[in-house]
Protein backbone atom coordinates (compact mmCIF):
# COMPACT_ATOMS: atom_id res chain seq x y z
CA UNK A 1 0.00 0.00 0.00
CA UNK A 2 1.31 3.55 -0.93
CA UNK A 3 2.36 5.63 1.93
CA UNK A 4 0.36 8.68 2.71
CA UNK A 5 3.05 11.30 2.14
CA UNK A 6 4.41 10.27 -1.26
CA UNK A 7 0.89 4.48 1.18
CA UNK A 8 -2.38 -0.88 2.46
CA UNK A 9 -3.02 -2.58 4.95
CA UNK A 10 -0.27 -4.37 7.09
CA UNK A 11 -1.76 -7.06 9.42
CA UNK A 12 -0.90 -10.58 8.94
CA UNK A 13 0.67 -13.43 7.21
CA UNK A 14 -0.45 -16.88 7.93
CA UNK A 15 -1.64 -15.91 10.64
CA UNK A 16 1.03 -14.10 12.44
CA UNK A 17 1.87 -10.43 12.90
CA UNK A 18 4.91 -8.87 14.51
CA UNK A 19 4.82 -7.79 17.58
CA UNK A 20 4.43 -3.91 18.59
CA UNK A 21 4.37 -2.38 22.39
CA UNK A 22 1.35 -1.23 24.09
CA UNK A 23 -0.35 1.49 23.57
CA UNK A 24 -0.89 4.09 26.52
CA UNK A 25 -3.71 6.10 28.06
CA UNK A 26 -1.17 8.19 28.90
CA UNK A 27 0.96 8.83 26.40
CA UNK A 28 -0.95 8.32 22.93
CA UNK A 29 1.50 5.46 21.94
CA UNK A 30 0.52 2.44 19.57
CA UNK A 31 3.21 0.24 19.14
CA UNK A 32 6.57 0.44 19.17
CA UNK A 33 8.77 3.37 16.77
CA UNK A 34 11.99 1.48 17.50
CA UNK A 35 12.23 -0.69 14.39
CA UNK A 36 12.48 -4.21 15.72
CA UNK A 37 9.55 -5.04 15.43
CA UNK A 38 9.76 -8.06 13.49
CA UNK A 39 11.45 -9.81 15.96
CA UNK A 40 8.15 -11.98 17.49
CA UNK A 41 5.13 -13.22 16.46
CA UNK A 42 1.47 -14.32 17.22
CA UNK A 43 -2.02 -15.46 16.30
CA UNK A 44 -3.73 -12.60 14.69
CA UNK A 45 -7.40 -13.72 13.39
CA UNK A 46 -10.11 -13.86 15.80
CA UNK A 47 -13.44 -15.41 13.85
CA UNK A 48 -15.44 -15.10 16.47
CA UNK A 49 -15.87 -11.34 17.44
CA UNK A 50 -19.08 -9.67 16.94
CA UNK A 51 -20.42 -6.53 17.46
CA UNK A 52 -20.75 -4.59 18.95
CA UNK A 53 -17.45 -3.22 20.09
CA UNK A 54 -16.87 -2.88 23.70
CA UNK A 55 -17.21 1.44 24.93
CA UNK A 56 -14.46 3.15 25.28
CA UNK A 57 -14.26 3.79 28.32
CA UNK A 58 -14.83 8.15 29.21
CA UNK A 59 -15.99 8.49 25.66
CA UNK A 60 -18.51 10.96 24.85
CA UNK A 61 -20.63 12.16 21.76
CA UNK A 62 -20.85 14.89 20.27
CA UNK A 63 -18.82 17.96 18.03
CA UNK A 64 -16.54 17.90 14.93
CA UNK A 65 -13.35 16.52 14.98
CA UNK A 66 -10.94 18.37 12.51
CA UNK A 67 -8.44 17.06 10.72
CA UNK A 68 -5.64 19.26 9.05
CA UNK A 69 -3.98 17.94 6.18
CA UNK A 70 -0.96 18.90 4.40
CA UNK A 71 -1.50 15.91 2.15
CA UNK A 72 -4.39 15.32 -0.57
CA UNK A 73 -6.29 11.89 -0.99
CA UNK A 74 -6.50 11.48 -4.48
CA UNK A 75 -9.49 9.46 -4.39
CA UNK A 76 -12.47 8.22 -2.18
CA UNK A 77 -13.85 5.77 -3.98
CA UNK A 78 -13.54 2.97 -2.23
CA UNK A 79 -12.92 0.69 -5.23
CA UNK A 80 -9.21 2.82 -5.74
CA UNK A 81 -8.22 4.01 -2.44
CA UNK A 82 -4.95 2.55 -1.92
CA UNK A 83 -3.07 5.04 0.15
CA UNK A 84 -2.68 4.26 4.05
CA UNK A 85 -4.56 7.92 4.99
CA UNK A 86 -7.47 7.12 2.00
CA UNK A 87 -7.48 3.54 4.10
CA UNK A 88 -8.00 5.37 7.33
CA UNK A 89 -10.35 7.31 6.03
CA UNK A 90 -12.64 4.71 4.47
CA UNK A 91 -12.60 3.06 7.45
CA UNK A 92 -15.12 5.63 8.57
CA UNK A 93 -17.44 5.06 5.89
CA UNK A 94 -17.11 1.75 4.33
CA UNK A 95 -17.58 -1.67 5.79
CA UNK A 96 -15.49 -4.74 3.75
CA UNK A 97 -15.75 -8.67 4.64
CA UNK A 98 -13.14 -8.36 7.32
CA UNK A 99 -11.60 -5.62 9.29
CA UNK A 100 -8.65 -5.38 11.60
CA UNK A 101 -9.36 -4.68 15.40
CA UNK A 102 -6.56 -3.21 17.73
CA UNK A 103 -6.33 -5.23 21.16
CA UNK A 104 -7.13 -2.32 23.37
CA UNK A 105 -4.31 -3.73 26.07
CA UNK A 106 -1.46 -4.50 23.41
CA UNK A 107 -2.53 -2.58 20.33
CA UNK A 108 -2.27 -5.16 18.08
CA UNK A 109 -4.06 -5.72 15.03
CA UNK A 110 -6.60 -8.57 14.85
CA UNK A 111 -8.15 -9.73 12.05
CA UNK A 112 -11.94 -10.11 12.29
CA UNK A 113 -14.85 -10.73 10.30
CA UNK A 114 -16.66 -7.19 9.52
CA UNK A 115 -19.79 -7.91 6.77
CA UNK A 116 -18.87 -11.57 6.77
CA UNK A 117 -19.91 -13.87 9.43
CA UNK A 118 -16.34 -15.66 9.38
CA UNK A 119 -12.98 -15.13 7.67
CA UNK A 120 -13.82 -17.28 4.98
CA UNK A 121 -13.29 -20.98 4.31
CA UNK A 122 -10.93 -22.17 1.65
CA UNK A 123 -11.21 -25.47 -0.56
CA UNK A 124 -9.31 -28.36 -0.21
CA UNK A 125 -7.29 -27.27 -3.24
CA UNK A 126 -7.21 -24.01 -2.37
CA UNK A 127 -8.83 -22.05 -5.16
CA UNK A 128 -12.45 -21.52 -3.98
CA UNK A 129 -13.26 -19.31 -1.13
CA UNK A 130 -16.39 -19.32 0.34
CA UNK A 131 -17.62 -15.97 2.76
CA UNK A 132 -20.46 -16.10 4.77
CA UNK A 133 -22.23 -12.69 4.90
CA UNK A 134 -24.53 -10.83 7.55
CA UNK A 135 -27.76 -10.17 7.13
CA UNK A 136 -29.76 -6.87 7.72
CA UNK A 137 -27.08 -4.49 7.00
CA UNK A 138 -28.13 -1.43 5.10
CA UNK A 139 -26.70 1.77 3.81
CA UNK A 140 -26.71 5.10 4.47
CA UNK A 141 -30.36 5.83 3.03
CA UNK A 142 -32.05 2.94 4.35
CA UNK A 143 -31.98 0.23 1.55
CA UNK A 144 -30.38 -3.64 2.50
CA UNK A 145 -27.05 -4.98 1.24
CA UNK A 146 -27.59 -7.81 -1.29
CA UNK A 147 -25.06 -10.43 -1.44
CA UNK A 148 -24.68 -9.04 -5.29
CA UNK A 149 -23.40 -6.05 -3.95
CA UNK A 150 -20.11 -7.59 -3.00
CA UNK A 151 -20.36 -9.41 -6.10
CA UNK A 152 -20.46 -5.94 -8.43
CA UNK A 153 -18.07 -4.48 -6.34
CA UNK A 154 -15.46 -7.32 -6.48
CA UNK A 155 -16.30 -6.99 -10.79
CA UNK A 156 -15.53 -3.31 -10.51
CA UNK A 157 -12.14 -3.62 -9.41
CA UNK A 158 -11.03 -5.22 -12.83
CA UNK A 159 -12.12 -1.95 -14.85
CA UNK A 160 -8.75 -0.68 -14.13
CA UNK A 161 -8.62 1.50 -16.35
CA UNK A 162 -11.02 3.68 -14.31
CA UNK A 163 -9.60 2.39 -11.32
CA UNK A 164 -5.85 2.64 -12.20
CA UNK A 165 -4.82 3.74 -8.49
CA UNK A 166 -6.73 0.91 -6.56
CA UNK A 167 -4.91 -2.37 -5.21
CA UNK A 168 -4.59 -5.30 -8.22
CA UNK A 169 -4.19 -8.76 -5.82
CA UNK A 170 -7.33 -9.70 -7.93
CA UNK A 171 -5.76 -9.32 -11.47
CA UNK A 172 -2.69 -11.30 -10.48
CA UNK A 173 -4.96 -14.21 -8.17
CA UNK A 174 -8.18 -14.18 -9.01
CA UNK A 175 -9.64 -16.62 -11.76
CA UNK A 176 -9.77 -14.81 -15.29
CA UNK A 177 -7.73 -11.77 -13.66
CA UNK A 178 -5.34 -11.54 -16.62
CA UNK A 179 -8.82 -11.54 -19.07
CA UNK A 180 -11.79 -9.81 -17.43
CA UNK A 181 -12.27 -6.23 -17.61
CA UNK A 182 -15.19 -5.36 -15.26
CA UNK A 183 -18.95 -4.63 -15.57
CA UNK A 184 -18.84 -1.59 -18.05
CA UNK A 185 -17.08 -4.42 -20.69
CA UNK A 186 -19.09 -6.07 -23.30
CA UNK A 187 -20.00 -9.32 -21.44
CA UNK A 188 -19.27 -8.04 -18.04
CA UNK A 189 -21.98 -9.12 -16.19
CA UNK A 190 -20.64 -12.63 -16.36
CA UNK A 191 -17.57 -12.99 -14.24
CA UNK A 192 -16.69 -16.20 -13.09
CA UNK A 193 -14.69 -15.78 -10.59
CA UNK A 194 -17.32 -14.90 -7.95
CA UNK A 195 -20.42 -16.42 -7.45
CA UNK A 196 -23.57 -15.58 -5.55
CA UNK A 197 -25.31 -18.97 -4.66
CA UNK A 198 -27.66 -16.90 -2.29
CA UNK A 199 -27.90 -13.82 -0.14
CA UNK A 200 -26.20 -14.49 2.43
CA UNK A 201 -23.25 -16.28 0.50
CA UNK A 202 -19.98 -15.11 -1.41
CA UNK A 203 -17.95 -17.06 -3.52
CA UNK A 204 -14.69 -16.14 -4.65
CA UNK A 205 -12.45 -18.68 -7.73
CA UNK A 206 -9.28 -18.45 -7.84
CA UNK A 207 -6.59 -18.79 -10.65
CA UNK A 208 -3.90 -20.15 -8.21
CA UNK A 209 -3.55 -20.28 -4.45
CA UNK A 210 -4.28 -17.38 -2.35
CA UNK A 211 -4.12 -17.68 1.58
CA UNK A 212 -3.72 -14.30 2.33
CA UNK A 213 -7.27 -13.75 0.66
CA UNK A 214 -9.09 -12.97 4.09
CA UNK A 215 -6.42 -10.47 4.58
CA UNK A 216 -6.74 -8.72 1.46
CA UNK A 217 -10.70 -8.68 1.97
CA UNK A 218 -10.60 -5.32 4.83
CA UNK A 219 -9.83 -3.24 1.68
CA UNK A 220 -12.30 -0.63 1.06
CA UNK A 221 -12.30 -3.09 -2.31
CA UNK A 222 -14.16 -5.19 -0.86
CA UNK A 223 -16.96 -2.88 0.42
CA UNK A 224 -20.85 -3.91 -1.13
CA UNK A 225 -21.81 -1.39 -3.90
CA UNK A 226 -24.94 -1.40 -5.11
CA UNK A 227 -24.70 -2.02 -9.67
CA UNK A 228 -27.51 0.68 -10.16
CA UNK A 229 -25.99 3.24 -7.82
CA UNK A 230 -22.52 3.21 -9.48
CA UNK A 231 -21.78 6.49 -11.24
CA UNK A 232 -18.18 5.74 -12.57
CA UNK A 233 -15.55 8.43 -11.42
CA UNK A 234 -18.29 10.52 -9.79
CA UNK A 235 -18.93 7.36 -7.36
CA UNK A 236 -17.52 8.95 -4.45
CA UNK A 237 -18.74 11.92 -4.72
CA UNK A 238 -22.47 9.85 -3.12
CA UNK A 239 -21.05 6.41 -1.99
CA UNK A 240 -23.41 4.35 -0.97
CA UNK A 241 -21.66 3.89 2.82
CA UNK A 242 -22.07 1.33 5.44
CA UNK A 243 -19.88 2.60 7.85
CA UNK A 244 -20.80 4.66 11.30
CA UNK A 245 -20.48 7.85 8.84
CA UNK A 246 -21.59 9.15 5.23
CA UNK A 247 -20.05 11.74 2.86
CA UNK A 248 -21.68 15.33 3.51
CA UNK A 249 -20.01 17.16 0.90
CA UNK A 250 -16.71 16.48 -0.97
CA UNK A 251 -14.26 18.78 -2.77
CA UNK A 252 -12.05 17.28 -4.36
CA UNK A 253 -8.43 18.12 -3.68
CA UNK A 254 -10.07 20.54 -0.44
CA UNK A 255 -12.46 19.43 1.71
CA UNK A 256 -14.23 16.00 3.02
CA UNK A 257 -17.43 16.15 5.42
CA UNK A 258 -18.79 13.59 6.64
CA UNK A 259 -21.78 13.36 8.86
CA UNK A 260 -23.09 10.21 11.06
CA UNK A 261 -25.02 7.22 9.10
CA UNK A 262 -28.73 6.65 10.53
CA UNK A 263 -28.51 2.82 9.46
CA UNK A 264 -25.35 2.20 10.68
CA UNK A 265 -26.28 -0.74 13.04
CA UNK A 266 -23.53 -0.92 16.10
CA UNK A 267 -24.63 -4.29 16.89
CA UNK A 268 -23.06 -6.14 14.19
CA UNK A 269 -20.00 -3.70 14.13
CA UNK A 270 -17.17 -5.25 15.93
CA UNK A 271 -14.96 -2.46 15.32
CA UNK A 272 -15.80 0.72 14.89
CA UNK A 273 -17.74 3.65 16.51
CA UNK A 274 -19.77 6.89 16.13
CA UNK A 275 -19.04 9.24 18.76
CA UNK A 276 -18.34 12.44 17.24
CA UNK A 277 -21.50 14.07 14.96
CA UNK A 278 -18.96 14.84 12.06
CA UNK A 279 -14.98 14.80 10.72
CA UNK A 280 -14.27 17.43 9.23
CA UNK A 281 -10.81 16.91 6.75
CA UNK A 282 -9.47 20.13 5.09
CA UNK A 283 -6.62 19.07 2.75
CA UNK A 284 -3.57 20.94 1.35
CA UNK A 285 -2.52 23.01 4.21
CA UNK A 286 0.43 24.27 5.36
CA UNK A 287 2.55 22.12 7.65
CA UNK A 288 4.33 23.60 9.95
CA UNK A 289 1.14 26.16 10.10
CA UNK A 290 -1.02 23.68 10.80
CA UNK A 291 1.37 21.54 13.24
CA UNK A 292 2.03 24.70 15.33
CA UNK A 293 -2.04 25.06 15.82
CA UNK A 294 -2.85 21.69 17.15
CA UNK A 295 -0.01 21.96 19.40
CA UNK A 296 -1.48 25.30 20.68
CA UNK A 297 -5.02 23.57 20.97
CA UNK A 298 -6.80 27.24 21.18
CA UNK A 299 -10.17 27.74 20.58
CA UNK A 300 -11.35 24.93 17.54
CA UNK A 301 -7.57 23.74 17.11
CA UNK A 302 -8.29 21.45 20.37
CA UNK A 303 -10.77 19.54 18.68
CA UNK A 304 -8.43 19.08 15.29
CA UNK A 305 -5.38 16.55 14.78
CA UNK A 306 -2.73 16.22 11.52
CA UNK A 307 -1.79 13.28 10.50
CA UNK A 308 1.58 13.95 9.40
CA UNK A 309 4.49 13.47 11.61
CA UNK A 310 5.69 16.64 13.36
CA UNK A 311 8.11 18.65 11.89
CA UNK A 312 11.51 18.50 13.49
CA UNK A 313 11.89 22.05 14.14
CA UNK A 314 8.60 22.01 16.24
CA UNK A 315 9.64 19.64 19.03
CA UNK A 316 10.82 22.47 21.34
CA UNK A 317 7.33 23.75 21.27
CA UNK A 318 5.93 20.39 22.49
CA UNK A 319 4.86 20.97 26.22
CA UNK A 320 2.66 18.03 26.51
CA UNK A 321 4.03 14.91 25.21
CA UNK A 322 0.44 13.11 25.20
CA UNK A 323 0.05 15.40 22.41
CA UNK A 324 2.36 13.07 20.29
CA UNK A 325 0.94 9.91 18.73
CA UNK A 326 3.73 7.76 18.64
CA UNK A 327 3.57 3.91 17.31
CA UNK A 328 5.09 1.67 14.59
CA UNK A 329 4.74 1.72 10.32
CA UNK A 330 5.67 -1.29 8.64
CA UNK A 331 6.78 1.62 5.63
CA UNK A 332 9.89 1.84 3.81
CA UNK A 333 10.37 5.12 1.94
CA UNK A 334 12.37 5.68 -1.12
CA UNK A 335 13.45 7.34 -4.16
CA UNK A 336 12.19 5.24 -7.28
CA UNK A 337 14.17 6.15 -10.30
CA UNK A 338 12.21 4.48 -13.79
CA UNK A 339 14.88 1.46 -15.28
CA UNK A 340 13.45 1.87 -18.16
CA UNK A 341 15.11 5.55 -18.67
CA UNK A 342 17.90 6.03 -16.33
CA UNK A 343 21.15 3.30 -17.26
CA UNK A 344 22.01 1.39 -14.48
CA UNK A 345 25.31 3.07 -14.15
CA UNK A 346 23.85 6.65 -13.70
CA UNK A 347 21.31 4.98 -10.81
CA UNK A 348 24.68 4.32 -9.05
CA UNK A 349 25.48 7.28 -9.22
CA UNK A 350 22.45 8.49 -8.25
CA UNK A 351 22.39 7.01 -4.81
CA UNK A 352 26.09 7.83 -4.58
CA UNK A 353 25.57 11.49 -4.65
CA UNK A 354 22.25 11.37 -3.01
CA UNK A 355 22.70 14.35 0.46
CA UNK A 356 20.71 12.08 2.59
CA UNK A 357 21.90 14.00 5.62
CA UNK A 358 20.94 17.77 4.63
CA UNK A 359 17.72 15.84 3.04
CA UNK A 360 16.70 14.52 6.40
CA UNK A 361 17.25 17.99 8.10
CA UNK A 362 15.48 20.28 4.98
CA UNK A 363 12.70 17.57 5.01
CA UNK A 364 11.98 18.20 8.89
CA UNK A 365 12.41 14.51 9.59
CA UNK A 366 13.12 13.33 12.74
CA UNK A 367 15.63 10.14 13.59
CA UNK A 368 13.30 8.70 15.36
CA UNK A 369 10.49 8.52 13.10
CA UNK A 370 12.29 8.74 10.01
CA UNK A 371 15.03 5.54 10.63
CA UNK A 372 17.75 5.47 7.77
CA UNK A 373 16.65 2.83 5.38
CA UNK A 374 19.82 0.20 3.87
CA UNK A 375 16.86 -2.26 2.87
CA UNK A 376 13.38 -2.64 1.15
CA UNK A 377 11.79 -4.98 3.36
CA UNK A 378 11.23 -2.71 6.46
CA UNK A 379 12.74 -4.12 10.21
CA UNK A 380 8.74 -4.85 11.05
CA UNK A 381 7.92 -7.46 7.81
CA UNK A 382 9.18 -11.22 8.63
CA UNK A 383 11.81 -11.97 5.83
CA UNK A 384 13.86 -8.46 6.59
CA UNK A 385 17.22 -9.44 6.98
CA UNK A 386 19.61 -6.37 7.69
CA UNK A 387 22.79 -5.69 4.89
CA UNK A 388 24.25 -2.67 3.84
CA UNK A 389 25.28 -1.97 0.61
CA UNK A 390 28.00 0.85 -0.25
CA UNK A 391 26.73 4.34 -0.49
CA UNK A 392 23.02 2.64 0.66
CA UNK A 393 22.42 3.21 3.87
CA UNK A 394 20.18 5.97 3.97
CA UNK A 395 22.84 8.39 5.56
CA UNK A 396 25.81 10.69 4.54
CA UNK A 397 26.45 13.67 2.42
CA UNK A 398 26.75 12.45 -0.91
CA UNK A 399 27.77 15.59 -3.50
CA UNK A 400 27.77 17.78 -1.31
CA UNK A 401 31.01 16.29 -0.31
CA UNK A 402 33.28 17.94 -2.78
CA UNK A 403 35.05 14.28 -3.58
CA UNK A 404 31.96 12.30 -3.69
CA UNK A 405 30.72 15.02 -6.61
CA UNK A 406 33.74 15.28 -8.62
CA UNK A 407 33.99 12.06 -8.60
CA UNK A 408 30.29 11.52 -9.44
CA UNK A 409 31.06 14.73 -12.41
CA UNK A 410 34.37 12.48 -13.79
CA UNK A 411 32.17 8.97 -14.20
CA UNK A 412 29.26 10.46 -15.91
CA UNK A 413 31.89 12.31 -18.50
CA UNK A 414 33.74 8.89 -18.58
CA UNK A 415 30.59 7.22 -19.17
CA UNK A 416 29.38 10.00 -21.89
CA UNK A 417 26.96 11.14 -19.60
CA UNK A 418 27.70 14.78 -19.10
CA UNK A 419 24.75 16.78 -18.24
CA UNK A 420 22.02 13.59 -17.74
CA UNK A 421 18.95 14.84 -17.45
CA UNK A 422 17.39 14.14 -13.88
CA UNK A 423 13.67 14.99 -13.73
CA UNK A 424 11.15 14.89 -11.27
CA UNK A 425 7.90 16.19 -10.41
CA UNK A 426 7.36 18.29 -6.38
CA UNK A 427 4.82 20.56 -4.97
CA UNK A 428 5.68 24.11 -5.75
CA UNK A 429 3.16 25.41 -3.23
CA UNK A 430 4.16 23.48 0.00
CA UNK A 431 7.08 24.91 1.35
CA UNK A 432 8.78 21.72 2.73
CA UNK A 433 8.96 19.96 -0.80
CA UNK A 434 10.17 23.26 -2.15
CA UNK A 435 13.24 23.56 0.13
CA UNK A 436 13.68 19.75 -0.51
CA UNK A 437 13.62 20.47 -4.51
CA UNK A 438 16.64 22.98 -4.09
CA UNK A 439 18.48 21.03 -2.07
CA UNK A 440 18.17 18.02 -4.63
CA UNK A 441 18.69 20.48 -7.22
CA UNK A 442 21.81 22.15 -5.99
CA UNK A 443 23.67 18.93 -4.97
CA UNK A 444 22.89 16.88 -8.07
CA UNK A 445 23.59 19.96 -10.78
CA UNK A 446 27.01 20.03 -8.61
CA UNK A 447 27.35 16.41 -9.25
CA UNK A 448 27.33 16.66 -13.45
CA UNK A 449 23.51 16.09 -13.50
CA UNK A 450 21.21 18.39 -15.38
CA UNK A 451 17.87 19.05 -13.48
CA UNK A 452 14.41 19.41 -14.33
CA UNK A 453 11.75 19.93 -11.57
CA UNK A 454 8.42 20.57 -12.53
CA UNK A 455 6.67 22.39 -9.89
CA UNK A 456 2.72 21.25 -9.85
CA UNK A 457 0.25 21.93 -6.84
CA UNK A 458 0.09 19.55 -3.95
CA UNK A 459 -3.51 18.48 -4.94
CA UNK A 460 -2.27 17.03 -8.20
CA UNK A 461 0.88 15.43 -7.26
CA UNK A 462 -0.77 12.22 -6.56
CA UNK A 463 -2.29 11.54 -9.93
CA UNK A 464 0.92 13.50 -11.66
CA UNK A 465 3.67 11.22 -10.08
CA UNK A 466 1.07 8.31 -9.90
CA UNK A 467 1.62 7.67 -14.10
CA UNK A 468 3.96 5.30 -14.42
CA UNK A 469 4.86 6.42 -17.98
CA UNK A 470 4.74 10.52 -16.53
CA UNK A 471 7.30 12.44 -18.64
CA UNK A 472 10.08 12.36 -15.26
CA UNK A 473 12.65 9.72 -14.72
CA UNK A 474 12.67 9.94 -10.93
CA UNK A 475 9.68 10.17 -8.11
CA UNK A 476 6.99 8.24 -9.84
CA UNK A 477 4.65 6.64 -6.99
CA UNK A 478 4.70 4.35 -5.27
CA UNK A 479 8.06 6.06 -4.06
CA UNK A 480 7.12 4.69 -0.48
CA UNK A 481 5.56 1.49 0.54
CA UNK A 482 3.67 0.01 3.40
CA UNK A 483 2.92 -4.02 3.48
CA UNK A 484 -0.96 -5.01 2.57
CA UNK A 485 -0.05 -7.43 5.04
CA UNK A 486 3.61 -8.31 6.68
CA UNK A 487 5.03 -10.96 3.87
CA UNK A 488 7.18 -9.76 1.01
CA UNK A 489 4.68 -11.31 -0.86
CA UNK A 490 2.94 -7.92 -0.24
CA UNK A 491 5.93 -6.41 -1.83
CA UNK A 492 7.74 -8.15 -4.53
CA UNK A 493 5.32 -9.52 -6.91
CA UNK A 494 3.05 -6.09 -6.60
CA UNK A 495 6.41 -3.49 -6.72
CA UNK A 496 8.96 -5.41 -8.68
CA UNK A 497 7.65 -7.59 -11.70
CA UNK A 498 7.25 -6.82 -14.76
CA UNK A 499 3.24 -6.77 -14.89
CA UNK A 500 3.46 -3.70 -12.06
CA UNK A 501 3.82 -1.09 -14.57
CA UNK A 502 0.43 -2.17 -15.99
CA UNK A 503 -0.85 -2.38 -12.83
CA UNK A 504 0.48 1.13 -11.54
CA UNK A 505 2.02 -0.60 -8.66
CA UNK A 506 5.59 -0.54 -10.21
CA UNK A 507 8.71 0.78 -8.19
CA UNK A 508 11.58 1.87 -10.59
CA UNK A 509 8.86 0.46 -13.66
CA UNK A 510 11.45 -2.80 -13.66
CA UNK A 511 11.43 -5.14 -16.69
CA UNK A 512 13.49 -8.38 -15.85
CA UNK A 513 12.13 -12.37 -17.08
CA UNK A 514 14.84 -13.87 -14.46
CA UNK A 515 13.64 -11.53 -11.43
CA UNK A 516 9.99 -12.34 -12.51
CA UNK A 517 10.47 -16.28 -12.59
CA UNK A 518 12.43 -15.80 -8.87
CA UNK A 519 9.76 -13.85 -7.43
CA UNK A 520 7.01 -16.12 -8.87
CA UNK A 521 8.95 -19.36 -7.66
CA UNK A 522 9.22 -18.11 -4.09
CA UNK A 523 5.65 -16.65 -4.16
CA UNK A 524 4.04 -20.09 -4.69
CA UNK A 525 6.24 -21.61 -1.52
CA UNK A 526 5.00 -22.05 1.63
CA UNK A 527 4.65 -18.65 3.65
CA UNK A 528 7.05 -19.89 6.56
CA UNK A 529 9.56 -20.83 3.37
CA UNK A 530 8.83 -17.80 1.62
CA UNK A 531 10.70 -15.34 4.97
CA UNK A 532 14.73 -16.20 4.10
CA UNK A 533 13.94 -16.34 0.26
CA UNK A 534 12.64 -12.77 0.37
CA UNK A 535 15.35 -11.73 1.80
CA UNK A 536 17.75 -12.62 -0.85
CA UNK A 537 15.68 -11.09 -3.22
CA UNK A 538 15.66 -7.97 -1.24
CA UNK A 539 19.02 -7.90 -1.87
CA UNK A 540 19.20 -8.56 -5.15
CA UNK A 541 16.64 -6.17 -6.26
CA UNK A 542 18.97 -3.27 -4.87
CA UNK A 543 22.05 -5.08 -5.80
CA UNK A 544 21.67 -6.07 -9.08
CA UNK A 545 18.96 -3.68 -10.66
CA UNK A 546 18.62 -0.31 -8.23
CA UNK A 547 14.97 0.72 -9.06
CA UNK A 548 15.20 3.20 -5.72
CA UNK A 549 17.19 4.69 -3.64
CA UNK A 550 15.82 3.57 0.33
CA UNK A 551 15.33 6.61 1.98
CA UNK A 552 13.92 6.00 5.68
CA UNK A 553 11.91 2.91 7.46
CA UNK A 554 9.04 5.19 8.81
CA UNK A 555 7.23 5.38 12.41
CA UNK A 556 4.37 7.46 13.44
CA UNK A 557 4.70 10.57 15.52
CA UNK A 558 1.64 12.86 14.70
CA UNK A 559 0.17 15.91 16.84
CA UNK A 560 -3.42 15.85 18.18
CA UNK A 561 -5.10 18.80 19.72
CA UNK A 562 -5.94 18.48 23.49
CA UNK A 563 -9.47 18.13 23.29
CA UNK A 564 -9.41 14.74 21.53
CA UNK A 565 -9.83 11.38 23.17
CA UNK A 566 -8.48 8.37 22.61
CA UNK A 567 -5.68 9.12 20.10
CA UNK A 568 -3.61 6.14 19.16
CA UNK A 569 -1.63 4.57 16.49
CA UNK A 570 -3.17 2.20 13.97
CA UNK A 571 0.33 -0.07 13.48
CA UNK A 572 -1.40 -1.60 10.54
CA UNK A 573 -1.30 1.81 8.66
CA UNK A 574 1.07 4.04 10.52
CA UNK A 575 -2.14 6.65 11.14
CA UNK A 576 -4.26 8.08 13.56
CA UNK A 577 -7.12 5.40 14.29
CA UNK A 578 -10.21 7.90 13.10
CA UNK A 579 -12.86 5.52 14.36
CA UNK A 580 -12.48 5.38 18.20
CA UNK A 581 -11.60 9.25 18.18
CA UNK A 582 -14.14 11.43 20.00
CA UNK A 583 -13.98 15.06 21.74
CA UNK A 584 -13.40 15.23 26.17
CA UNK A 585 -15.51 18.43 25.79
CA UNK A 586 -18.06 18.33 22.74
Amino acid sequence: MQWKRITAVAATVMLTVAACGSPSSNNNTGGSNTGDAGTAQEKATDPSVKGPAPEIEGAKKGGTITVLSDVTPDTFDPTNIYYTDGNQIGKLIYRALTQYKLDEKTGKPILVPDLAEDLGTKSADGLTWTFKLKQGIKYMDGTEVKAEDYAYAIKRSFAHDLYDAGPTYQLQFFKDGDKYKGPYAAGGDNYAGVETPDNSTLVIKLAKKFDDLPFYAAFPMFTPIPKAKDTKKNYEQKPMTTGPYQVESLTPGSQLVLSKNPNWDPNTDPVRYQYPDKFDFKFAQDTIKVQRQVLASSGPDANALNYSNLDVSLYPEVKDQSQIIKGGSPCTITWPLDTRKIPFEIRQLIAKAYPFDSWRKVAGLDPQSAIPASTILPPAVPGHEKYELPGLVGKGKGAEDEAVAAEVKAKLKELGKENFELSWYYSNDDKIATQVNQLRTQVFQKAGFKVKAIGVPKAKIRTLTGDQNAPVNVGKTPAGWCSDWPSGTSWFPVLFKSDAIALGNSIGQLQDKALDAEIDRIAAMDPNQQLKEWSKVDRTVLEKHLPLVPLYYAASAFPVGKNIGHAINDVTQGMPEFTSLYLKQP
